[in-house]
């Protein structure tokens, strides 16, 4: 049997896509790339915030009718959207066979069991239950470049978030467990280990009793063929001074670090749920700088939540002016049903949240475009990602950039490279996001 694989939404999510072909392929169901030709079709779905759960259900609704034209027997929804409407799914899609919750993805082929047998499962485990013992992944396509999910959910409980209540509480992954998949990771080729999950900085806390980050990082340091890793999602308020000095004296480790912040107003924190003023981000921002200088900052803003102000958003434009950011992402707040703040006074217009999105962005421009030219001359160690003949040039990106969310480096090279070739190039010029170089000589090397 032939299968077709969506997977949407966060790279968390695709990392759960990974593991469910890898217990797909072990039964000699092979992979295909079309649709119409493939006798099972799986959608992992996103549901965090309405755009996402938009692009789902379009998703399913197509393959749904894939199913009605191709040789699909069996179509199977799986992921947070899964998780969240299992019901409405089975009730308005009658096309799809079964509904795989976020917990339950270990049971992949007890669903197409099922499903083949003309049932029409629906399986769901409790949100805190975590799968034991899955290492081995299947990539959707050959990379240099995987994700490493260290723990599950989350909990924070942010009021404007549902990742709780479709993901249940943080759940550390053993570290014995991540060492093996970083292992076979890097025996398929992986170069760039991005570390994630909802939130990396407590990872440990509830499987050792305390922070465990800095020894898993000296841990995978230490995994032969892996050449950087890159840390994400770190909350700020559990960023400390052994994890940055972890990041400062591991050569591996890219100094770059992503910290999600979503506002700087005090009263907008705290109706958020967060857990830090203004005046500890600035602190915290201050603290990295100082013990990583050369350190990428990356941050994610939220825009028009409800009753924010005019003065709060224009206070939010000035600290994106203030703190110079490397890199920053804006959300315009998402009304999500089931949440705390979806129930909140003084909801705004979309108009006014995508204007101020666009403002804060505006903002974060003049920063970059500012800091990109002060890269001219300097010399960068990049990671190629691929090339463009039309243009002669190869893509690329430096220890300031992870893949798909940040900035690029181009380059021409008289020489062939591959993708995951790690390479110095000096910087000659910037544009826009993006900078530009020459490949240094050897004499440079």
């Amino acid at each position: 049997m032939k299968i077709f694989f969506v997977s949407l939404g966060c790279d968390k999510n695709l990392v759960d896509s990974e593991k469910m072909l890898a217990i797909l392929t072990a039964r000699a169901i092979t992979v295909t790339e079309d649709a119409g030709e493939a006798d099972i079709i799986v959608v992992n779905t996103c549901s965090f915030i309405c755009d996402a759960k938009q692009e789902s259900i379009e998703t399913i609704l197509e393959m749904a009718q894939m199913k009605k034209e191709g040789n699909c027997r069996v179509l199977i929804v799986t992921g947070c959207l899964a998780q969240r409407y299992a019901e409405d799914i089975r009730r308005e899609i009658p096309e799809v066979d079964a509904v795989v919750g976020t917990t339950a993805y270990d049971s992949i082929w007890e669903a197409v069991e099922s499903s083949l047998r003309g049932e029409k499962p629906c399986l769901m485990r409790d949100t805190d239950y975590l799968p034991e013992g899955l290492t081995e992944r299947v990539a959707a396509s050959v990379s240099h470049t995987a994700s490493l999910k260290i723990a599950e959910g989350c909990s924070k409980r942010c009021t404007y978030c549902i990742i709780p209540e479709l993901r249940g509480n943080y759940r550390s992954v053993p570290m014995e467990e991540l060492e093996d998949e970083a292992a076979l990771l890097a025996g398929r080729g992986v170069k760039e280990l991005l570390v994630i999950a909802q939130e990396t900085t407590v990872y440990g806390v509830d499987l050792y009793g305390e922070k465990k980050l800095p020894e898993l990082l000296h841990r995978l340091c230490r995994i032969s063929g892996i050449e950087w890793i890159r840390l994400l999602y770190c909350y700020p308020e559990e960023i400390t001074e052994e994890l940055l000095l972890t990041i400062k004296s591991e050569p591996k480790i890219c100094h770059y670090l992503d910290l999600p912040v979503q506002h700087c107003s005090d009263d907008i924190l705290r109706r958020m749920g967060r857990r830090t003023v203004k005046a500890d981000l600035i602190g915290k921002i201050a603290m990295t700088r100082r013990i990583i200088p050369d350190i990428a900052l990356r941050t994610t803003l939220i825009s028009g939540f409800p009753g924010e102000t005019i003065e709060q958003h224009r206070e939010c434009v000035e600290f994106v002016s203030d703190m110079k950011f490397d890199r920053l992402g804006v959300f315009p707040y998402s009304r999500e049903e089931g949440t705390p703040a979806a129930e909140f006074d003084g909801q705004l217009p979309e108009e006014a949240k995508r204007e101020w999105a666009d403002e804060l962005m505006e903002a974060q421009q003049e920063v970059i475009f500012r800091q990109n030219e002060e890269f001219t001359g300097r010399r960068l160690s990049v990671i190629v990602d691929g090339y463009l003949p039309e243009e002669e040039v190869y893509v690329a990106r430096s220890y300031r950039d992870a893949p798909d969310i940040d900035g690029c480096v181009f380059f021409p090279s008289a020489g062939e490279l591959l993708s995951g070739d790690i390479v110095a190039v000096r910087i000659t010029g910037a544009k826009g996001y993006d900078l530009i170089g020459e490949i240094c000589c050897e004499e440079e090397n």
